[in-house]
């Protein structure tokens, strides 16, 4: 039987037949117990080989997958999907799809065990203060042995409004909304998973903070529908820096994490672009030949503008890279998001 459809027959037979393992008697396991569950012990010898588990197979984790299909090497990789139809597009990245739901901890324990490597991109829930589905999804991740290595796709809305200044990794978050602040929590358990982990067990785990992601072959990942609207931006003086990361940079970054992240490390993912919002709208506008959006005060803006918007013109910081760029030794293919948004305007030319 081949590797990827035994791979999809042992994760079907798991969800039916419970697995128990005998309790253990190291110290460390007995810890851990009472909070990440009783384990259920190591997979078999055909497991072992190096293998990746993408939570939250979106854009980004499919370009993951493009980047690994193209790279001579043994890696082996599977994806938590919820939905049924995306099982042949995701076969046919040369994934191995499983279906489940962060939301259901049932489907979750057939996890364990399963990756030597984990890139989690899943969003939190859309409501609350906390984010359960990386509690859940670190626990069962526990219950065998524990992978060598997460990297989560956070976002840099945690460091909250800066007034314009750079955000470094060794700051105190100070996430403001919601959304941010679900994103902290889901940190904090990231984190809990390196720190608690132990003797053959230690998982090494990397944070990456994303700001705002772009790519012309992204769903409404570049300004011109925001443009083609007519959407108003922050007059000059009232006006935010706004970051910016391509897709393709973006999956490189997991990989480049994974494989090279140091323990417990948190890293800024974002270009070198260091330009207020405005001026970001009225480059693409004349590069896409559209009228440049009309500028607005601040104190009129609440009343022309969805709450989501404001919500990213309430906040101004630019983000501090010396860390992607020397621990990651990450080169990005758009070090601006002028490259990008131009590389994508002559590819079509041409």
């Amino acid at each position: 039987m081949p590797e990827k459809k035994f791979l999809e027959f042992v994760f079907f037979v798991s969800s039916i037949v419970p697995v128990i393992q005998p309790y253990s008697t190291r110290l460390q396991r007995r810890n851990a117990s009472t909070f990440w569950g009783v384990g259920l012990g190591a997979l078999p010898a055909r497991f072992r080989r190096p293998r990746l588990l993408i939570v939250g197979c979106g854009d980004v984790g499919q370009r993951v997958a493009k980047i690994i299909q193209a790279m001579p090497q043994s890696l082996r990789a599977l994806a938590l999907t919820t939905s049924p139809d995306n099982v042949l597009p995701l076969r046919q990245l040369g994934l191995v799809p499983l279906l489940g739901n962060l939301d259901r901890k049932a489907d979750l324990q057939r996890l364990a065990g399963l990756a030597t490597h984990v890139i989690h991109l899943a969003p939190p829930p859309a409501e609350g203060w906390l984010d359960p589905r990386t509690v859940a999804l670190v626990r069962a991740l526990r219950l065998r042995t524990a992978p060598a290595s997460l990297v989560y796709g956070s976002t840099s809305g945690v460091y909250g409004d800066l007034a314009g200044k750079f955000a470094f990794e060794t700051q105190a978050t100070q996430a403001r909304t919601p959304r941010a602040i679900r994103r902290v929590s889901a940190e904090n358990t990231v984190r809990f998973l390196g720190r608690s982990s132990l003797g053959t067990d230690t998982t090494r785990t990397s944070i990456l903070r994303i700001p705002g992601i772009y790519a012309p072959d992204r769903e409404g990942g570049t300004p011109k529908g925001r443009l083609l609207k007519g959407t108003p931006v922050l007059q000059k003086q009232d006006d935010v820096y706004t970051n910016h990361i391509h897709a393709d940079d973006l999956a490189r970054a997991c990989l480049a994490a994974m494989w090279r992240g140091k323990p417990q490390r948190i890293y800024n993912v974002s270009d070198d672009s260091g330009m207020k919002m405005g001026d970001y709208f009225d480059f693409a506008a004349d590069l896409y030949g559209l009228p440049r959006p009309p500028r607005i005060p601040r104190s009129t803006a609440q009343d022309q503008l969805p709450l989501m918007l404001l919500s990213f013109m309430s906040e101004s910081r630019q983000i501090d890279t010396t860390r992607m760029k020397k621990e990651l030794r990450l080169k990005l293919r758009y070090p601006t998001v002028k490259t990008g948004l131009l590389a994508s305007v002559q590819t079509q030319m041409f």
